[in-house]
């Protein structure tokens, strides 16, 4: 590593990013390919020091025109994205086995300079040693049955975080569709099968999720979880109205369980205008810091970037650019102890409350 100060990160999508290349993985990993948010050079240059890192199942009908059409539409709001139904579970199990073995790969291909850790004591021993962590985590249990027998295979593998829903539905619930200005309270909470879920979560210790879904979800999961509530990716929906951000309801709940909030990057849940546009200041990042902070407390922020994801701001640009955003926040009047424990102690606490040990 270099003296830039280490950073948890709470979400990234590197793993999509080589299931769409296959073929090109050891220059979008290992050396960098030039495209992208992530690659280990970049990482241990901007001091990622560990992170979630999220299976996902894309729609299998997306095209780069669908692809295109709805960053055109985050372009200009108001906008509201349609977005597909659930995904069948086989086809969902094939992608998700193939994401999980890409993040195996990047362990075994990293010449020991990337880890696949399950607990927190194996990411304090990575970072002590140099060694970025990566935990694997399921964005959307597209690939989990009704019954959560695939969960605790997936549980062997690593998996050690979940969210139940992307914005699609799934088996278990509803996540929030693309809209601003939104409100998250968009359809049902829970089904049978995602109480289940969340039941099961919580004895095999995998963290649950509740970026994505929807309110009633949300407040589900709050009743039924013995865990601390966790929202790996999400903003303020005070500072910019979108479905996608938590309201000041959804922040006290997470507060009062001793839970965790991971600032998204994503420039359509930072601007006040939903735009996408990566052309901004550093105020739209710090004005919802600092509703997070007030809200939540100073032991209940981190970061969850989205990188590889989103378009993010170009203050930032890429993951290279974390040391940017900490100057950005020293600027802003943080002080190091606060900085540290946005940019790493925060999240070490609530996985190892999660988790255990």
């Amino acid at each position: 590593m270099n003296d830039t100060v280490p950073v948890f990160d709470g979400h990234n999508d590197i793993l999509y990013r080589l299931l769409m290349a296959p073929e090109a993985r050891e220059a979008i990993w290992l050396t960098g390919e030039g495209r992208g948010h992530l690659d280990l050079p970049r990482m241990r240059a901007g001091g990622f020091a560990g992170g979630l890192f999220a299976i996902y199942v894309p729609t299998p009908s997306t095209a780069d025109a669908d692809v295109d059409a709805i960053d055109a539409l985050m372009d200009r709001p108001p906008y509201a994205v349609e977005l597909p139904g659930q995904l069948a579970l086989g086809p969902s199990q094939v992608v998700a086995l193939e994401q999980a073995g890409h993040l195996m790969w990047m362990a075994r291909a990293s010449g020991g300079a990337f880890r696949l850790c399950r607990s927190a004591a194996e990411i304090e021993a990575a970072r002590a040693e140099g060694v970025i962590a990566g935990v694997m985590h399921m964005e959307g249990a597209e690939a989990i049955d009704p019954a959560c027998d695939a969960l605790h295979a997936f549980h062997a593998m690593g998996l050690r975080s979940l969210g139940p829903v992307w914005s699609r539905p799934t088996a278990f619930g509803h996540g929030v569709p693309f809209r601003f200005p939104g409100d998250p309270d968009t359809g049902p909470g829970l089904t049978e099968a995602g109480k289940r879920l969340i039941a099961t979560c919580n004895a095999l210790r995998i963290l649950v999720d509740l970026s994505h879904l929807n309110a009633k979800g949300f407040d589900d999961v709050a009743r039924i979880s013995d865990a601390p509530l966790v929202a790996s990716h999400s903003n303020a929906h005070a500072v910019t109205p979108s479905t996608r951000n938590l309201t000041d309801r959804q922040l006290d709940a997470i507060r009062e369980s001793g839970g965790l909030v991971g600032l998204n990057f994503a420039t359509v849940f930072l601007r006040p205008d939903g735009r996408r546009d990566p052309a901004m200041g550093w105020e739209p990042v710090l004005r919802h810091l600092d509703h997070l902070i007030g809200r939540l407390g100073e032991d209940h922020v981190g970061f969850g970037s989205d990188f590889d994801g989103a378009t993010v701001p170009q203050g930032i640009g890429d993951v290279a650019g974390l040391p940017r955003l900490i100057a950005a926040l020293r600027a802003h009047g943080y002080d190091a102890g606060l900085i540290r424990k946005m940019a790493w102690d925060n999240w070490l606490s609530v996985l190892r409350r999660t988790w255990g040990g």
